[in-house]
């Protein structure tokens, strides 16, 4: 282990247990106040309690801001290398921004590969323009999840995550998570709380996760691709992502490391912003992504499993209502 002894390990790991077991404890009140209330004013105790998780647009556009303090974070002294890979089509609209979002973070160990899938939008002549900053190719591929694996034959990091090209970072992420990384090396797929902004980058929304719970994730993707990080070694083990998934390959890839016995960690921190726009794939072959869910499920639950896996999955979206809410209150800060 570098940069932590195991005393200072220990006491990280109490810290967070101390603040888990609070946060449970607030969880039962909550809950207690949520049946009184739903006794007296049902329609009240729903809006104020619903789970944001998929609710993308919760209010009027306005200006993204975030803490000073994300800007300013640090990088450990012994940082690890990070590689980071945004696969590309037709995305000229946005990829600038994404591409910013990555650079700006200005991190000393990133590798960094756009692979593009032969646009024709213009998206060649905006990657051109980096030349000398970052790595890129635009050639035909065969989809999502075969760019995002070229990608990573080009870069390698000892901690990897593949970025959308219309969905950007927030300041500060590189480095907060190469320091959670440092300090709880058991951990081997970090995420966290995600922003939703519109086209141009306003804000309309949030989305605030309670800790990472594995039976649920068996029945629903809750998961921020664009906030996640997973060790090299995770990689090694389970292999790219598979190919004959268009839209659920993270969720897919996740359930195989959640099985290969690999450990989760959700961080208290706003980390990327997902873009809400019309020009989604999961906006446009919704029959395509329930197709895939379907296939996922039956795999990892079969019949015998899905009616447990339900329950799970609703107790789940039940606290992230809670934690959303705790936000919105100023209970819970990132």
């Amino acid at each position: 282990m570098t940069g932590v002894d195991s005393s200072e390990l220990r006491r990280i790991r109490e810290t967070l247990e101390r603040i888990e077991r609070n946060q449970t404890v607030l969880e039962k009140e909550i809950e207690n106040l949520q049946y009184q209330v739903h006794r007296r004013h049902r329609r009240s105790w729903r809006e104020t309690f619903e789970p944001q998780l998929w609710n993308f647009n919760q209010h009027p556009r306005r200006p993204l801001t975030v803490p000073r303090s994300y800007g300013a974070e640090a990088a450990p002294a012994d940082a690890p290398s990070i590689a980071i890979v945004t696969p590309s089509f037709n995305h000229a609209d946005f990829i600038r921004a994404t591409i910013d979002s990555v650079l700006l973070q200005d991190y000393a160990r990133l590798g960094y590969q756009v692979q593009d899938g032969a646009s024709s939008d213009g998206t060649r002549e905006i990657l051109q323009s980096y030349d000398g900053q970052l790595r890129w190719r635009s050639e035909s591929d065969r989809g999502q999840a075969d760019a995002i694996n070229r990608g990573f034959a080009c870069v390698d990091g000892e901690l990897m995550g593949y970025l959308n090209s219309d969905d950007t970072l927030l300041p500060g992420t590189l480095a907060y998570v190469a320091r959670a990384a440092r300090q709880r090396p058991d951990i081997d797929i970090f995420y966290g709380h995600r922003v939703n902004i519109d086209r141009d980058g306003k804000e309309i929304g949030r989305c605030v996760l309670p800790p990472h719970h594995a039976p649920a994730l068996k029945w629903g993707d809750y998961v921020p691709q664009e906030t996640m990080f997973w060790r090299r070694r995770v990689w090694d083990k389970i292999g790219p992502f598979d190919e004959s998934f268009h839209f659920a390959l993270d969720w897919e890839y996740l359930l195989r490391a959640q099985a290969a016995g690999f450990r989760f960690l959700r961080l208290p921190r706003f980390l990327a912003c997902f873009r809400v726009h019309n020009r989604q794939k999961t906006a446009l072959l919704t029959d395509t992504l329930d197709e895939e869910r379907t296939r996922i499920r039956d795999r990892y639950l079969g019949s015998r499993g899905q009616k447990e896996a339900r329950r799970a999955f609703k107790r789940y979206l039940r606290r992230q209502g809670i934690y959303h809410r705790l936000y919105k209150m100023g209970v819970f800060k990132y």
